[in-house]
């Protein structure tokens, strides 16, 4: 997907919600394990801009939750081509294999977007923006407590992730680079966007982690709104009853009301 087309479903919504599909047959409401493909009868739904299957989610069942990975994306293409799809797979690699992950996600499973780990530098990023209109998108600042062990180091006079999100704009195609920003270190966004002004971030934590949705868009919102804010447990798991899709399309409206707040404050 063209990013200008991520942008005007942004602004048709008047949303930038993104729900992560952190599918655990453990939680999701009982009656639906009786299904063929519970986690795909599970993840069926139309709530926002994007989806982000946490792929860890499908491996840990093997062939049936690949099933259930193929079953929910070819959903979502088929009939909601306009949705925005994040693989949250957080691959990195050396070249080759990268090239494979990025093969595998980008034209077998056909996502518009993957996750990866810059720890391995630019050889195993550019073959993920070698993929023409997919986008990669690299994890920057992210919002779980361990982040502080590393990305936020300095390096001489810069952080750590900062460094990271800089050497970043030199690789080949990186116009097609996104950026993982936890919303728990909202604070940061301001010196963010003064290195990568016009990207697009995608912001987890906003919810169950306690992020702020409204500090994450005072700092981090640009001129195209430039942000994919996730949210998972918050509404896929706000009810465990038959009704569970109609509990989470409310919570799912309540976060985007807020959103289109946001947008008419711009």
């Amino acid at each position: 997907m063209k990013i200008e087309h991520l942008v005007e479903q942004i602004h048709k919504k008047e949303s930038f919600l993104c729900i992560g599909l952190d599918t655990d047959l453990e939680r999701i409401p009982a009656h639906l394990l009786k299904e063929e493909s519970p986690i795909f009868s599970f993840n069926k739904a139309n709530l926002c801009v994007a989806y982000k299957p946490n792929i860890a989610f499908y491996e840990a069942y093997g062939s049936a939750g690949w099933e259930a990975l193929r079953k929910t994306i070819e959903y979502l293409n088929d009939n909601y081509p306009e949705l925005f799809t994040i693989a949250d797979a957080k691959r990195g690699d050396i070249g080759n294999t990268s090239y494979r992950y990025a093969k595998a996600f980008f034209e077998d499973l056909d996502f518009d977007s993957i996750t990866v780990a810059p720890y391995m530098g630019r050889d195993s990023v550019e073959p993920f923006l070698s993929f023409e209109n997919k986008h990669t998108i690299l994890l920057a600042l992210t919002s779980n407590e361990g982040a502080f062990d590393f990305q936020t180091k300095s390096i001489g006079e810069k952080t750590l992730y900062e460094q990271v999100i800089e050497t970043s704009k030199s690789y080949k195609n990186s116009q097609n680079l996104m950026y993982v920003v936890g919303a728990t270190k909202a604070s940061y966004l301001a010196e963010i966007r003064k290195i990568i002004p016009e990207s697009f971030l995608l912001v987890p934590g906003v919810g169950a982690q306690g992020g702020s949705l409204e500090e994450v868009c005072k700092y981090g919102m640009n001129k195209d709104v430039g942000l994919l804010v996730n949210s998972s447990r918050g509404i896929i798991y706000a009810s465990s009853g038959n009704n569970f899709s109609i509990i989470a399309a409310q919570k799912a409206s309540e976060l985007r009301n807020k959103m289109a707040m946001e947008l008419k404050k711009k």
